[in-house]
């Protein structure tokens, strides 16, 4: 059975290309995330300020996943 992934709340800080994006997570740590693969295809873009939901693995803290945007 895969690992359980962590989801979290975090805000965007600086576009770097057309999928990936630096982003701070609720703790502080600033970490690379990409766009899920929906949401390329879709052509999200997100600005710095935004809230976004991303999923991390248990393994690496370093990157994550862009889902959504975040509610509120």
């Amino acid at each position: 059975m895969p690992d359980a992934t962590i989801h979290t709340a975090g805000a965007i800080l600086e576009h770097l290309s057309a999928v990936l994006y630096r982003a701070e997570l609720p703790n502080g740590k600033r970490i690379l995330a990409h766009l899920s693969k929906h949401l390329a295809d879709a052509g999200a873009v997100f600005e710095p300020g935004q809230r976004v939901v991303m999923e991390l693995t248990p393994y690496d803290f370093e990157q994550a996943r862009i889902l959504s945007h975040a509610d509120g």
